[in-house]
């Protein structure tokens, strides 16, 4: 293992892939990555869904990685996405996260397939058995159709080589519910963006995140606000964004952040790649108005 548990603690960005015609944009990566950094975030998480991993190419998912490497520096924990819904071709993507250098593999449910939750096990199982990195669970029901149950997730946490989850549910009564039945040494991590201060008041430990694009500083002030003890100070201010967090869904995650990220400046361009396509201009007055009124533009 190349990184405990506390190294993931706290906000971590889910990083979004800025294109221009039809090519990853480099130049809107690193202002990105700078921004992030310079506003304290905690890691990265690369080849993530936010990041539209299923468009990438295994050249420019090596590429970026090794880019936003080179910029965070050798001892930045940086997460890269590495699940399919091929138990095979995840063993295999997975060792690729350690050839990189890669703290850990972030592992989504397989989707489409709809495995029973003994093939959940077994899969998680044989990908753990085979890595030379930790592996982090990621259970987000809402796009895999199949989710993990708190017996599954219980069950793999004692598992080694997995470290902890990306729990995306936004089910704060499972939450807590696993959190009570998981190790103390297991990371739990939240998926999900509006319940994150209820995540962490039920015991979680921090987040990979959406919103962390954007609203990096506030998201690391809420975290440090609620780690110190001061609940009622961070979800005073965490309710004043919660608009705009609920912006960021209003159509396909990631489209609704990399137009605010395109809005403020940040990158060059809101490009999607196909199947998925740029915000509706339905949406655009409200967001330009609401990232006004918090000062963001």
């Amino acid at each position: 293992m190349q990184q405990r548990a506390t190294d993931f603690n706290g906000a971590i960005s889910a990083l979004v892939t800025p294109f221009l015609n039809g090519e990853v944009d480099y130049a809107s990566l690193e202002k990105l990555v700078a921004y992030q950094l310079d506003n304290g975030i905690k890691g990265f998480v690369v080849n993530g869904t936010t990041a539209e991993s299923p468009t990438l190419t295994s050249a420019e998912v090596s590429k970026i990685f090794s880019m936003v490497r080179a910029q965070a520096g050798v001892n930045f924990p940086i997460i890269l996405g590495t699940g399919s819904n091929s138990t095979a071709k995840t063993v295999e993507t997975t060792k690729k996260a350690s050839e990189l250098g890669a703290n850990a593999a972030l592992v989504v449910v397989p989707y489409y397939n709809k495995p029973p939750q003994r093939g959940l096990v077994e899969h998680f199982k044989a990908v753990a058995k085979d890595s030379e990195v930790p592996v982090i669970l990621y259970n987000v029901p809402g796009r895999t159709i199949t989710g993990m149950t708190v017996d599954t997730i219980a069950e793999l946490a004692e598992v080694k080589n997995i470290l902890g989850i990306k729990e995306a549910t936004g089910d704060i009564k499972f939450d807590q519910e696993l959190i009570a039945r998981v190790p103390k040494s297991f990371l739990m991590l939240s998926g999900d963006d509006p319940t994150y201060i209820d995540f962490l008041k039920s015991g979680g430990k921090g987040i990979i995140s959406v919103m962390s694009n954007l609203i990096t500083k506030e998201c690391s002030r809420w975290t440090d606000l609620m780690m110190s003890g001061k609940v009622s100070e961070a979800e005073a201010d965490f309710k004043k964004y919660l608009k705009l967090i609920g912006q960021m869904y209003c159509e396909a995650n990631p489209i609704p952040v990399k137009w605010m990220l395109y809005k403020k400046g940040i990158i060059k361009s809101p490009e999607m790649r196909l199947p998925l396509v740029t915000l509706d201009n339905k949406f655009h007055a409200e967001i330009t108005a609401e990232m006004q009124s918090l000062g963001l533009l």
